[in-house]
């Protein structure tokens, strides 16, 4: 309570998303996700060792912009294949996004508020995902990759719309293919250039990932401050 008697005003928590009793499936899709936030979380300081020394495996792990450009860069100078370059990109870039897609599917519109929790754009962000797959359907799921919102906000929409799996991972395969078309072809176009920026950064890489833990656990260490507040 404040000084002057009135109560300050307190965040309404993020809704659940289902109704009543949580059931042992709800438990295992909301893990899942957790697990997929926590791994991409976790791979964030690996980008700087990996980007000059194995950008593949920035592709494989995370599909990696940083990874994508610079294999592409590496096939326009011969030290690495293009296809590889682009087929290696497939795994971490679709990784997760089934499970966004059950989300939606089981908890049908809800899922979209539990994924936006108590952002302060929450409203404007639903109203934009309901527009663009009301107009637009399934192209909403190829395009997700080069549009703002998040993208697990549209994959949740197509589970929430009932849009089958099989058609899902489909479109989801061919707007992923365009993203990393797009990212390798941007290496390959820059070449040798985006080779020295990569090799440069894998040579600071234990300062820059120390960098990285510092600014991600003051974020971490910032955001729970004002939570507490």
């Amino acid at each position: 309570m404040s000084e002057d008697g009135a109560a300050a005003p307190q965040r309404e928590p993020a809704p659940l998303p289902w109704e009543g009793e949580a059931q042992r499936i709800d438990i295992i899709l909301v893990a899942l996700i957790a697990f997929s936030g926590i791994y991409k979380l976790a791979l964030i300081p690996a980008t700087p060792a990996l980007v000059g020394s194995h950008p593949v495996w920035l592709e494989i792990l995370k599909g990696s912009i940083s990874g994508m450009i610079t294999m592409g860069a590496k096939a326009r100078v011969g030290e690495a294949s293009l296809l590889v370059a682009v087929i290696a990109a497939l795994p971490g870039l679709m990784m997760f996004n089934w499970i966004y897609w059950w989300a939606g599917r089981r908890w049908g519109k809800r899922a979209l508020h539990f994924f936006l929790g108590n952002h302060p754009k929450a409203e404007q962000r639903m109203a934009r995902v309901e527009r663009i797959f009301h107009r637009y359907g399934w192209i909403a799921v190829v395009v997700a990759w080069f549009q703002p919102l998040p993208n697990a906000l549209l994959y949740a929409a197509a589970g929430w719309t009932r849009m089958r799996l099989l058609t899902f991972v489909l479109l989801d395969l061919v707007g992923s293919l365009l993203w990393i078309a797009f990212c390798v072809g941007l290496g390959y176009a820059i070449g040798q250039e985006a080779v020295d920026i990569a090799n440069a950064v894998g040579r600071y890489a234990l300062y820059v990932t120390i960098a990285l833990i510092v600014v991600i656990f003051a974020r971490q260490y910032y955001t729970a401050s004002r939570k507490a507040r």
